[in-house]
């Protein structure tokens, strides 16, 4: 198999290359309009993005907990969580079905 030397190698490429091709395929001035259909998800990962989901100071108290070796576990309530999640992803699952 014989290898073409006639390509140009990625080095070779400058930038206003790229440039120019985005400018003939992108019209500013064209008249079609995009519309953009955001998912009801967004709120939750814009709460994700913003912090809010997460209490810091909680977290803390916990790794503190942890390195003392002062943290205790209830496997009850960690059972109980576990079912109640369950429980809402069968929910959530048969609402999309």
């Amino acid at each position: 198999m014989k290898i073409d030397k006639s390509l140009q190698s990625v080095t070779t490429v400058s930038v206003s290359d790229g440039k120019r091709r985005t400018d003939t395929t992108l019209n500013p001035n064209s008249e079609s309009e995009s519309n953009v259909h955001l998912s009801p998800n967004i709120t939750k990962l814009q709460d994700i993005d913003r912090g809010s989901i997460v209490n810091t100071a909680r977290v803390q108290e916990i790794k503190q907990a942890i390195s003392e070796g002062n943290f205790q576990i209830n496997p009850e309530v960690v059972a109980d969580r576990l079912l109640e999640t369950v429980k809402e992803l069968i929910q959530s699952k048969k609402g999309t079905v």
